[in-house]
């Protein structure tokens, strides 16, 4: 059978995740049903892999997925009819054919994640859905400079909700960097490595509005990584800002 490579992208805000949960309506779910569909129903069931999870209200410019058909379409018109069964909230925006031992999780180098935090002093009913909203008043600068400390190989433990299944804590952020977009109301928090564990990234943002509120000390980044004590980062940043926007291959 041949195999296809999609990347995707969908609005969080109405499902319960990335990951098929009994019960619950969840982009995995969706896109293994219109798979299932274009396959005309086969007796064995077609699974679609995605590059990792995101949770519930967690959004996505570019997840990836593989999976397979039993029998040859052109890759564009994969993309085509699955958008056309697909609901208002999920869209196809890419579909490539590949190696049959192409893996979206297993063959996945980095990924890049954007944080949008609102800066105004209400919840804008616009963005409510698409933002975080801290609503004290931030000093960006602090921000600015404690977000690199985050750069390199650490380990996480500090900043891993509890429910981890992974072996390990230990991973490698190749990049953080914060911009701010006063014409938006916003600062954007982006990071890129290879690989992030569960509300890691949420802890990592919750960690720097801390920092930028003055309720932590500018320098305090390092000394949680050392800590290894998910009890000294307190707050998780609101899933509706976290948006996966890219992985590489």
């Amino acid at each position: 059978m041949p195999r296809y490579k999609a990347t995707i992208a969908y609005d969080g805000t109405d499902f319960f995740g990335w990951q098929v949960q009994p019960g619950k309506r969840t982009v995995q779910l969706e896109l293994e049903n219109a798979v299932n569909k274009m396959a005309k129903n086969p007796e064995e069931h077609l699974r679609v892999q995605g590059s990792g999870r995101t949770d519930a209200r967690v959004h996505a410019m570019g997840q990836v997925a593989n999976f397979d058909l039993p029998f040859n379409i052109p890759a564009d018109s994969v993309r085509k009819g699955l958008s056309t069964m697909l609901p208002y909230d999920i869209g196809i925006k890419k579909v490539e054919i590949v190696d049959d031992d192409f893996h979206a999780q297993f063959n996945a180098h980095n990924k890049t994640y954007r944080y949008r935090l609102s800066t105004t002093q209400y919840t804008d009913p616009f963005k409510r859905n698409y933002t975080g909203h801290w609503g004290r008043k931030l000093d960006p600068a602090l921000m600015q400079q404690a977000i690199g400390d985050y750069e390199g190989e650490h380990d996480w433990l500090s900043f891993v909700a509890s429910g981890f299944q992974q072996k390990t804590t230990v991973r490698t952020v190749y990049r953080a960097t914060m911009i701010e977009k006063p014409e938006d109301d916003e600062i954007w928090f982006e990071f890129t490595g290879n690989g992030f564990l569960y509300n890691q990234i949420r802890i990592m943002v919750g960690v720097l509005l801390e920092i930028g509120s003055g309720s932590r000390p500018v320098d305090d980044i390092p000394r949680l990584l050392a800590a290894k004590d998910r009890q000294q980062a307190r707050f998780t940043a609101p899933a509706q800002g976290l948006y996966l926007m890219s992985v590489d291959y």
